[in-house]
């Protein structure tokens, strides 16, 4: 005998299951109708909404199913009478005399008080590629191709007639055909060739785009578990989604439990084709393995083999149950994987970014990738990471505590966390961190962050909540001095709820945020403006520092040329000095040999006077004028007239054959 928890496990499954498939929000309601059925996932189903194979589409056909199954006649009429064919015949006595109402779980006894729900036709999304271009279309299941062509004829400014809309799985379809009868998903992939309709240049790259859509690629895919290489051709427009269900069906490993290396990072969404999703022609390499998950696989229950051979045995009942909204192995595998769900957290984790990392997997394996994106790390890093950067960049923090043991947690991960209004708010706005508190060890794990992040009394609140109050959503903004909790925002909710509280929360943080903005701007001003003082004094001491060392350099080049000047001095003087004692004796005018008497001006316009012997050399009048201050390296030695340049001769020839006798009047003048 199956325990309580499994029990629980298999009747929260079927909660959701029935939620999505009838679109039931109201919890209380759904619990009485699936109590009202012995919690037959089926049998309350069928008591909601009308099936095309004739339940609950009349009076008749109600009758029928109450009191016993039909006779292959009344069947028949029952049939003609859903399809449209023409009017059912009165009922037989033998159909009005049936027997009792069966016990089987397909013909439940439905409340005389309930009433049947029309049927909406469900809304049907198309992503249609023509030439670089993607335009979206939605219509309802009622419509038919034709509808589409025209939606595209008014967008595209192409004619019907010159349109082929390509991408069906089923093949080409006429223009008349009703989409439900091809038994579509919600989303779908298209594309569209115009063969008479020649492209221009500036269209050049939509003819690459569609020529790929015709080209066929191969995918050399390796599965690395067991380690097998596949060589597959797909055609262009076959899309990414429908390569991995080719995959799943040779690797048995499910499109959600498959991880993929190769991709291009422009292949982002599954529904895009391979001519578009990047990938390299006509061969390109992939990986496939299956995704990472402890092993937590328990023996199916009696209740988990009804599920499936209800699931198996009324397989025609739900034919078309995607015209519902919900894949068939959305309604029935769920609450079979029930058995065996891995736990979204592994207990007494040492490392909590692993811990989150394993929750996050798991949590795209039971619910589908769209869902928050999910902090990795501890509840410290993540309020880091939220309230102490830039006030400009600060967000609140959105914390979500799931529970296993709660019926309310798959419907609201389901069809609150994973809708799309829901996630897209939280990327943009929040910081979403996520713990789970099945397991005691990671609750008081939970507690223990908690206390060190907003204090004991937030923590007792917490802990005060009971188990069929969860999940949580708790929303933190952080203050400059501590953090603060806004909002505790229970599993019980909707969306549109869900959504005013979140906004709601929005509010109160973007006023503080503008006041810390503006505190934060202030600050800023101020630091500037005495970083510009700090900068202008620096420059200044800096101005002055080099104004004082160009200073004290010019003064040591002033003393270090003084210095030489002075030495040069010295060095003339002494050389003039030793020219001095060299120099002969003056002779006497009244000496018997011949006397040359000169006159040397200088270029201060003194007169330097000395007698000489006739036959003294040239170079001794040449020192004598050196002596007295003048050395030949720097002046040159003239006569009057004729001017002649006495220090170009030869210093060894005689004054008298220097023409300089009896007497000569010479002046100094500078070298250039």
């Amino acid at each position: 005998m199956a325990s309580d928890s499994d029990s629980n496990m298999d009747r929260e499954m079927i909660l959701a299951d029935f939620q999505a498939c009838t679109g039931i929000d109201n919890i209380a309601e759904a619990i009485a109708l699936l109590e009202l059925n012995n919690w037959d996932l089926v049998a309350a189903i069928n008591g909601v909404i009308p099936q095309e194979n004739g339940i609950l589409q009349s009076n008749f056909s109600s009758q029928a199913n109450l009191y016993g199954p039909l006779s292959q006649s009344d069947a028949a009429a029952e049939a003609a009478v859903a399809s449209g064919e023409g009017a059912a015949p009165p009922p037989s006595s033998s159909s009005s005399s049936s027997s009792p109402p069966s016990s089987s779980a397909f013909c439940p006894v439905l409340p005389s008080s309930r009433h049947i729900v029309e049927r909406q036709p469900r809304m049907l999304h198309f992503r249609v590629e023509y030439r670089q271009r993607s335009l979206e279309v939605v219509l309802d299941e009622t419509s038919t191709v034709g509808a589409i062509k025209q939606v595209l004829e008014t967008e595209m400014r192409v004619p019907v007639s010159k349109m082929q809309l390509k991408g069906w799985k089923s093949g080409d379809v006429l223009d008349s055909t009703v989409l439900r009868s091809l038994h579509l998903p919600k989303n779908n992939s298209l594309y569209v060739l115009t063969p008479d309709i020649a492209p221009t240049a500036s269209t050049s790259q939509d003819s690459v785009l569609q020529e790929s859509l015709s080209q066929n690629f191969l995918l050399v895919i390796s599965h690395r578990e067991a380690q097998r290489d596949y060589s597959l051709n797909f055609p262009g427009s076959r899309t990414i989604q429908e390569v991995k269900r080719n995959v799943s069906d040779l690797t048995n490993i499910p499109v959600r439990h498959q991880h993929w290396e190769g991709w291009p990072a422009s292949a982002s969404d599954d529904s895009m084709t391979l001519a578009a999703s990047g990938i390299t022609y006509p061969c390109h390499h992939l990986t496939v393995c299956r995704r990472s998950s402890p092993a937590n696989v328990q023996e199916p229950t009696e209740e988990c083999a009804d599920v499936h051979m209800i699931s198996d045995s009324e397989g025609e009942d739900f034919e078309d149950a995607s015209e519902f909204g919900v894949d068939e192995s959305e309604m029935f595998g769920m609450a079979a994987s029930t058995c065996r769900k891995a736990p979204l957290m592994p207990e007494n984790s040492e490392n909590e970014g692993e811990a989150l990392l394993h929750f996050t997997v798991q949590f795209s394996t039971r619910y589908g990738e769209c869902h928050p994106v999910f902090f990795i790390g501890s509840l410290e890093a993540a309020s880091q990471e939220a309230f102490y950067g830039k006030a400009r960049d600060r967000k609140l923090l959105a914390i979500y505590l799931h529970s296993d043991e709660s019926v309310l947690s798959n419907v609201f991960c389901s069809q609150m966390m994973c809708a799309d209004s829901i996630v897209s708010y939280l990327s943009q706005n929040f910081i979403t961190w996520a713990w789970d508190v099945t397991k005691e060890a990671n609750k008081a794990r939970l507690l223990t962050s908690w206390t060190r992040q907003f204090g004991s009394t937030v923590a007792q609140t917490i802990r005060t909540y009971k188990t069929d109050q969860f999940p949580l959503l708790i929303i933190a903004m952080g203050k400059r001095t501590s953090n603060e909790v806004l909002n505790v925002i229970q599993g019980n909710t909707t969306v549109d709820e869900l959504m005013m509280r979140l906004m709601g929360a929005m509010e109160i943080f973007t006023a503080q945020q503008q006041e810390d903005i503006k505190d934060e701007d202030e600050r800023e001003a101020r630091e500037t403006v005495k970083r510009e003082q700090d900068e202008a004094y620096r420059l200044s001491l800096e101005a002055d520092r080099k104004k004082r060392e160009a200073q004290e350099k010019e003064e040591a080049e002033l003393v270090r040329q003084e210095q030489i000047r002075k030495e040069q001095e010295d060095e003339k003087e002494a050389i003039r000095l030793s020219l001095e004692q060299t120099l002969p004796v003056e002779p006497a005018e009244e000496g018997g040999e011949p006397i040359s008497k000169l006159r040397v001006r200088t270029p201060s316009g003194q007169f330097l006077e000395r007698r000489f012997l006739g036959n003294c050399k040239l170079q001794v009048l040449f020192d004598f004028v050196a002596s007295k201050g003048y050395p030949g390296d720097e002046f040159k030695l003239l006569t009057t007239f004729p001017r002649r340049n006495i220090t170009q001769l030869d210093p060894g020839s005689t004054l008298l054959e220097a023409k300089l006798f009896p007497q000569e009047t010479l002046f100094l003048e500078a070298k250039e």
